[in-house]
């Protein structure tokens, strides 16, 4: 997996704050590429995220590292459109995932902004895997464009 164009945001720290953030580091999320409006994060397979059912290939990744890839997706999408994304405050206000096959293998999270509007940002993501599309998702944040405290 590589880095992608990361750099086309005007955030090239994306990095700094993967690995500052304990769970994305332990997840080992990688940004394919980052632009305005949309994301593409990456993780490499690791069986330490699998549902250990015993299949002949790869068992499916538990559906909380789906979750979260959507997510995580979704808020480098929506932090593209501030001015400044590494002084971005937002936060989930929903998640809806629709798990439509087992995820497999290296996983790859698309993410599209709908609208970042003031204070409300709603993206649509879908997450591939080994066996092609494992599940879409739509978030909503609110998005604190003057800082948490308004100012």
């Amino acid at each position: 997996m590589t880095g992608g164009s990361s750099d086309a945001s005007g955030w090239p720290e994306w990095a700094s704050f993967v690995q500052q953030h304990g769970y994305l580091s332990w997840l080992d999320i990688e940004v394919d590429s980052l632009e305005d409006g949309r994301a593409v994060i990456v993780i490499e397979r690791n069986e330490e995220f699998e549902n250990p059912i015993g299949t002949d290939g790869p068992d499916p990744v538990h559906g909380g590292i789906v979750a979260t890839l959507i997510d995580t997706a979704s808020a480098f999408a929506l932090r593209s459109t501030f001015e400044n994304p590494s002084e971005a405050h937002l936060t989930t206000t929903d998640l809806n995932v629709s798990y439509l096959r087992p995820a497999t293998g290296d996983l790859r999270a698309e993410a599209e902004v709908l609208r970042a509007g003031g204070s409300t940002g709603v993206t649509d993501v879908t997450v591939e895997g080994a066996d092609g599309e494992a599940a879409v998702g739509r978030t909503t944040y609110r998005l604190f464009r003057d800082g948490i405290d308004g100012t």
